[in-house]
C-alpha cells in the first residue's frame, strides 16, 4: 500500500547522535521507526518521492546538546521504512522549542497541539510529498 502523505507523529524522548551510547542510539532511531508505524498503512511500500520532513522538538528543559545532533538518528529511523533513503529529503525544517519559548502557530494540527501540551521530551515529526508546501 502506497504512504498518503503528509504523515505525522510524535517521538518521546530523543537521543543525541553524539551520545556515545549505542544502544541508546539504536533505540532511539526504533522509537523513530515504531512510532511512525502508527502513521502509516501496514502493509506500505516505502516512498522513492523527494520529501519534505519538519521535526519540531520540545525538550523538558534548555537544551543541552546541538539541535543538529538528534536530526541524523531520526532520518536514520525512517530509512526504508517510511522512505528508501534519505537522500530524497528535499527540505528539512528543524526547530527547538524550550521551556517559556512556545510559538503561537496559526493552525496547528491536533498531533501538534499534543505535542506542545504534553509530556515533555518529545518530538513532533511531519513528513510530506510536496518539498515546497511552506514556500508558496
Amino acid at each position: 500500500m502506497e504512504i498518503a502523505f503528509p504523515i505525522e507523529f510524535l517521538v518521546s524522548g530523543p537521543v543525541s547522535l553524539s551520545s556515545q551510547n549505542a544502544n541508546a542510539r539504536d533505540q532511539s532511531k526504533d522509537r523513530v521507526k515504531n512510532a511512525s508505524s502508527i502513521a502509516l498503512p501496514n502493509p506500505h511500500f516505502v516512498s522513492n518521492d523527494r520529501l519534505s520532513v519538519t521535526i519540531y522538538y520540545f525538550p523538558a528543559a534548555p537544551m543541552q546538546g546541538d539541535i543538529d545532533n538528534i536530526v541524523k538518528l531520526i532520518l536514520d529511523g525512517m530509512c526504508r521504512h517510511v522512505f528508501v533513503d534519505d537522500r530524497q529529503v528535499g527540505r528539512l525544517v528543524v526547530q527547538k522549542f524550550e521551556p517559556g519559548n512556545i510559538f503561537s502557530f496559526t493552525r496547528p494540527t491536533p498531533l501538534m497541539i499534543e505535542a506542545i501540551n504534553g509530556p515533555k521530551p518529545i518530538l513532533y515529526i511531519r513528513v510530506s510529498a510536496d518539498p515546497f508546501e511552506e514556500l508558496r
